[in-house]
């Protein structure tokens, strides 16, 4: 059963999770360094309940997210004592994308440490912010998303249309070019998109190629006269 929503706790379920040891958590390359109730962290997630197994045994009195950003697990650090995280809605725009790259970050960290509640909330923020703030991700913040995420992640869907979005939209600077490095990195990205394109489009049938009469597939100059046939 999934743990409720702190701010729907009891008063003595939440004065009991606030009463236990604390547990120190490093985050990032730098270390940055938060003390939290273990308990707490407990109550969320399996991933720290594994290593808290009981007042009896040992627990580890430590954890390092060394590949985490920092700015993602301030999200979740709000979230867990506060049952909320803001609304990228409240926001000026020169803050939003930050916010919702933040949010994006903090939808894979939430995959690893299984907290879906919290990574659904993310992922709402994230698309919302990309909305508000005009702008989507780019190949670089893609890449990431495709190298730590399954297979028929949410996610994934979400970054997929969003790509083929890009390259289908006529007033777009984006054409398939511009996610190389993702199609070379990720057959399961290319496969997305294009089945997202065939999606968007309706099944629309390209015109037959086949079909064509003259020199369309020849190698010459434009304009030049063509010998064959």
């Amino acid at each position: 059963m999934a743990a409720l929503n702190i701010a729907d706790t009891s008063a003595k379920t939440f004065a009991e999770l606030m009463s236990g040891p604390i547990m120190d958590v490093y985050v990032g390359q730098n270390r940055r360094h938060w003390c939290l109730h273990r308990d707490l962290l407990c109550y969320h997630s399996p991933f720290f309940h594994k290593k808290c197994p009981g007042k009896d045994k040992h627990y580890d009195d430590s954890v390092e997210l060394l590949d985490e950003d920092p700015k993602a697990f301030e999200l979740l650090v709000k979230w867990l004592y506060q049952g909320k995280i803001e609304d990228v809605s409240d926001m000026p725009i020169d803050k939003k994308w930050d916010y919702a790259d933040a949010c994006q970050k903090l939808y894979i960290m939430c995959g690893k440490i299984n907290m879906p509640q919290l990574k659904n909330l993310a992922i709402d923020q994230f698309r919302k912010g990309c909305y508000e703030a005009g702008l989507v991700p780019g190949p670089e913040e893609i890449k990431p998303i495709y190298d730590t995420t399954p297979q028929r992640s949410p996610i994934r869907k979400l970054i997929s249309q969003i790509a083929a979005r890009q390259i289908m939209d006529p007033e777009s600077q984006s054409d398939a070019g511009t996610y190389r490095m993702c199609f070379e990195s990720s057959a399961d990205f290319a496969i997305d998109v294009v089945n997202a394109i065939r999606q968007g489009t309706g099944t629309k049938l390209f015109h037959d190629p086949t079909e064509e009469v003259g020199c369309f597939y020849h190698e010459h100059g434009t304009g030049q006269m063509c010998k064959v046939g």
